[in-house]
């Protein structure tokens, strides 16, 4: 999905979404956007902030000195410590 942000004649600010350029191009080109507010179809696509994806993945589960995960025996570590 991709999303827009629109604009009408009349001035109000929307966003749109589509399942793809495509989807918007064609939709553009049939004059078949139109703002929600006030049904103007003068509609013209603004700028658009890019979604980014930083690739953080999840930390790692913490480790006590038994080589079992912290809390996995209720808490406490199996070496007694």
């Amino acid at each position: 999905m991709i999303v827009y942000n629109m604009k009408c004649g009349e001035g109000h600010v929307f966003e749109a979404w589509f399942a793809s350029s495509a989807e918007y191009e064609a939709k553009a080109a049939d004059h078949a956007l139109s703002c929600p507010e006030c049904g103007d179809a003068d509609v013209t696509r603004g700028l658009s902030a890019p979604r980014v994806n930083g690739g953080a993945k999840a930390p790692a589960p913490a480790v006590g000195p038994c080589g079992m995960p912290c809390g996995s025996t209720g808490g406490m570590c199996g070496m007694g410590g």
